[in-house]
């Protein structure tokens, strides 16, 4: 991401979103001199030597009305201003075509210098005048002549160069703290939706099945039981109560089964025959096995019999399928436990496998709605590190959640593990367009990005360089061609 074109010195940051229509400003061309001495008058300039600038020749002085632009995201070439009346408010653009006022500059202040210094060529955002205003310009080549001969202007240009390079270091890494944190809610929120609902729907089948077991247990014990006909209860239902998982059955063999079992209580005389032998089914019974309710129990108490087992074996089902719900809940809050987990203890042993499949599970979401398959082939043995490191799991969301942004729909991810003497290697791979050899050498820098305006703060590789190399004591390299790009992480073992 590129840095700021436009704050000047002590913008001040608020979430103010900028609606003011722009208006039309004038410039005028005049010989520097005429400006040097109002420049001096402000304490940035009150000890320059102006006059030893040589051969200044022209500036540009611009008067703008109120709501007037100065400057545009994209303008170029980029000039260094200062204001000699009135003050300007910088701008960003957000994806939704609104602007957010970041900082602003009042008179004596000076603003550009930043891109200019960092070899950007156009600006980032737009420069708009809060008040009736007077700006002068200069172009590059006079920047840098007054860098080079003007101690005093150029001491008051870097102090605000640093200021403002660490103010915006600040809020972008608060920005990208923010998009990561939104991205993983957005996920959890629908990842605890999906077995909440299941629960939900669940408990209220298990109140029908609840009152069915006691309207159809009414009508069983009206009538006397041999022996014969509780051993065979007892039997269907001790099968019941055994286990929740079932062996697994295919799809055709799934529906063959259920139509032979539905068929067979139909010709039986079972009330509600095609409800209850799907449900039988899913519980592991066949005809078989029921043979011996059939056999000693006349035809009205044989449907009884097996409209109370379908109504058990349904609520043993459903208190499955809630055990199952509320099983995967805890198991989100778990990886999200893992993952924002920090020990507080000097050195610690972190299991990487564990790390990357609790990373996995927070994005399932994003990976799901673009249908992107994970392939896992882990072999690091063993796959603990100890370390003193932290935020680990911050890696590997930026690593898979720039894989999955790179992948086509229906697209694939790798990830391997293995070791290697001193380091544990994790490679994270995908097959999307690559990443161009010009730009490359750039990736881990602060505030580079390929992605659009208003979509990448460009400091998410630099914080995944940072975590593996500062924090971790590792290296990180990346291998990239059309269609196979793969970042490669390597840890050491023991210590950092």
């Amino acid at each position: 991401m590129e840095r700021e074109a436009g704050r000047g010195r002590g913008m001040l940051e608020n979430a103010e979103t900028v609606t003011e229509s722009e208006k039309p400003n004038r410039s005028q061309t005049v010989p520097f001199a005429e400006i040097a001495g109002r420049l001096k008058s402000f304490p940035a300039y009150a000890a320059s030597d102006l006059d030893k600038w040589p051969v200044p020749g022209t500036v540009e002085v611009v008067h703008l009305e109120q709501g007037g632009t100065l400057t545009a995201a994209g303008d170029s070439p980029l000039l260094y201003s200062v204001v000699l009346q009135g003050s300007l408010q910088a701008e960003r653009l957000e994806q939704d075509g609104t602007r957010t006022a970041v900082g602003q500059a009042s008179v004596g202040e000076g603003f550009g210098e930043t891109p200019i210094l960092h070899g950007k060529k156009s600006s980032t955002f737009f420069v708009v005048a809060k008040e009736p205003s007077e700006v002068v310009r200069f172009s590059q080549e006079q920047f840098w002549g007054l860098l080079a001969c003007c101690p005093a202007v150029r001491e008051t240009i870097l102090q605000d160069f640093n200021h403002r390079l660490q103010t915006y270091q600040v809020e972008a890494l608060h920005r990208e703290k923010l998009v990561t944190l939104g991205t993983l809610a957005a996920g959890l929120m629908h990842e605890l939706h999906n077995p909440g609902s299941a629960a939900k729907r669940s408990a209220a089948l298990l109140r029908e099945n609840l009152l069915r077991l006691q309207e159809v247990g009414l009508r069983i014990s009206e009538h006397p039981k041999t022996l014969e006909q509780l051993q065979c209860m007892k039997g269907l239902l001790q099968h019941t109560v055994k286990s929740c998982r079932m062996a697994a059955l295919s799809s055709v063999e799934q529906a063959d089964a259920e139509e032979a079992m539905s068929e067979w209580l139909a010709s039986s005389g079972v009330e509600n025959a095609y409800a209850i032998g799907p449900v039988l089914v899913g519980m592991g019974f066949d005809t078989q096995e029921l043979g011996c309710a059939k056999e000693y129990f006349d035809t009205k108490s044989f449907s009884d019999a097996l409209n109370w087992l379908g109504a058990l074996v349904s609520s043993m089902s459903q208190v499955c399928a809630i055990e199952e719900s509320i099983g995967r809940i805890s198991e989100l809050v778990m990886a999200v436990k893992k993952y924002a987990y920090d020990e507080k203890m000097p050195t610690k042993e972190i299991d990487v496998h564990d790390s990357l499949q609790s990373t996995l599970t927070i994005l399932g979401h994003k990976l799901r709605i673009k249908q992107i398959k994970v392939e896992k082939s882990f072999a690091a043995t063993p796959s603990t590190i100890v370390t003193k490191g932290s935020a680990l799991s911050q890696v590997w969301t930026n690593l898979i959640d720039n894989a999955a942004d790179a992948s086509p729909a229906n697209g694939q991810i790798e990830i391997t593990t293995w070791t290697e003497p001193e380091w544990l290697a994790v490679q994270i791979g995908d097959h999307g367009s690559g990443i161009p050899e010009d730009v490359r050498p750039h990736i881990f820098e602060a505030f580079f990005t390929t992605k659009p305006q208003g979509s990448g703060t460009g400091l998410g590789l630099e914080i995944v360089h940072r975590i593996v190399t500062q924090k971790f004591g590792g290296k990180i390299d990346v291998e990239s061609k059309p269609g196979d790009t793969r970042f490669i992480v390597r840890l050491p073992r023991k210590g950092s």
